[in-house]
C-alpha cells in the first residue's frame, strides 16, 4: 500500500530535490510538497502542494489530517550564515517546526520522522579530525544550538512516547540542481557557478579551511536509507554522524582548474570563517555505516565533474 508523505520545506535546496526523489519512487500524488511560499514551475507541476507555515500548529494538524500523512520530512529551517543575522527569527522556525511534527507524531497522527541535524552541532572544541559520533559538542552559532538541542528533543520523544523520528547530521551540501540556502558551505557550490560564468571566485573562506562536504544525490540516498532501514537497525535517535568527502577551498580550485585550466580564485574572509572555524574538517559516521548500511558514491573528482557538466 502507497504511503502518505509530506515534506516541509520543499521548496529549499535539499527539500526540492528530495520531492522529486520520493515522487520517483512512491508516485507524485503519495508525496505532498509543502513550503511558505510556492517553489518554481517545475516542482509545482510534479504533484500537490500546499503554502503551509510549519510552525503553525492548527494549519500543519490540518493538511496531515486532509491528506492522511504518514510520514513527515521536515526541511524547513534557516541554515546556519542567515540566523547569525536573525537569531530569534531562526530559533522560532527552527524549533517550533520541530515540536510540531514530534507532537503530531505523540499524539499518534503520524508514524515517521525525518529531520535533519548538522555538523553545525559541534563547536570549537570538538576534535576536528574524524570527530567521533559521541563527542564534545558547545556549538557556537544560532543554528547549531537549535539543531543540539533538536537532537535532545528528538531522543527524548523517542524515549518517553516511542515517536519514530531519525535523523542525520548534513554536512556541507553540493548540488547543480537548487541554489544554496544562506549556509557556510554554500561557497562549495558558487564556485562551480563562477568557474563557468567569469573563470574567477572570490572565496569567503580562507585558504587550509578543511570541511565535510557531501554531493546532493549522497544527500538524498541516506535521507532515504535511514527512512527505510526497520525500525531495529536504527541505533541512534539524536542523529547519525554523515561523511563522505572533506576538501579546503583550494582543493576543490584545483579539481576545477583541470577542467578550466584558466580559473583563478582569490580569498577574501568575511564573518563565515568564524562559523566554519568551529565545525570538524572530518567526521567518523562509522555507525551510520554498520547501522543501517550507509555509503557514499561522489568523491571530489566524481562530483566536480558532475557540477560542470550540468551547469556548463
Amino acid at each position: 500500500m502507497a504511503k502518505s508523505i509530506l515534506i516541509l520545506g520543499a521548496c529549499g535546496q535539499i527539500g526540492t530535490e528530495l520531492t522529486y526523489a520520493l515522487r520517483q519512487k512512491h508516485g507524485k500524488d503519495c508525496v505532498v510538497a509543502s513550503d511558505i511560499r510556492e517553489g518554481d514551475a517545475t516542482l509545482m507541476a510534479s504533484g500537490p502542494f500546499e503554502l503551509l507555515d510549519a510552525t503553525n500548529y492548527s494549519a500543519l494538524e490540518d493538511v496531515v489530517m486532509h491528506y492522511e500523512i504518514e510520514e513527515v520530512y521536515l526541511m524547513a529551517a534557516m541554515l546556519s550564515a542567515t540566523a547569525e543575522k536573525f537569531p530569534m527569527r531562526a530559533w522560532n522556525l527552527n524549533m517550533n517546526s520541530l515540536f510540531n511534527v514530534l507532537n503530531l507524531a505523540k499524539e499518534k497522527k503520524i508514524s515517521k520522522i525525518f529531520w535533519p541535524s548538522s555538523i553545525a552541532v559541534f563547536g570549537p572544541n570538538t576534535p576536528k579530525e574524524a570527530t567521533e559520533q559521541h563527542t564534545i559538542m558547545e556549538p557556537s552559532t544560532v543554528y547549531g544550538i537549535s539543531k543540539q538541542s533538536g537532537e535532545r528533543w528528538c531522543q527524548y520523544y523517542y524515549e518517553k512516547y516511542g515517536v519514530d523520528v531519525r535523523s542525520v547530521r548534513y554536512p556541507g551540501l553540493i548540488s547543480w540542481k537548487t541554489q544554496p540556502g544562506g549556509g557556510t558551505t554554500d561557497y562549495a557550490v558558487e564556485i562551480y557557478h563562477k568557474a563557468i560564468e567569469t573563470q574567477t571566485y572570490t572565496c569567503f573562506l580562507k585558504k587550509g579551511t578543511t570541511l565535510p562536504m557531501m554531493f546532493m544525490d549522497d544527500a538524498i540516498k541516506a535521507t532515504l536509507a535511514i527512512m527505510e532501514a526497520p525500525e531495529t537497525q536504527i541505533k541512534i535517535r539524536s542523529s547519525y554522524n554523515l561523511a563522505a568527502i572533506s576538501f579546503a577551498p583550494e582543493e576543490i580550485a584545483a579539481s576545477i582548474a583541470l577542467h578550466i585550466t584558466n580559473f583563478k580564485m582569490k580569498y577574501e574572509p568575511d564573518f563565515r570563517q568564524q562559523i566554519a572555524d568551529s565545525w570538524p574538517s572530518s567526521i567518523n559516521d562509522d555507525s551510520a555505516r554498520k547501522d543501517w548500511g550507509w555509503q557514499h558514491s561522489f568523491d571530489l573528482e566524481k562530483t566536480t565533474k558532475e557540477m560542470l557538466t550540468n551547469l556548463g
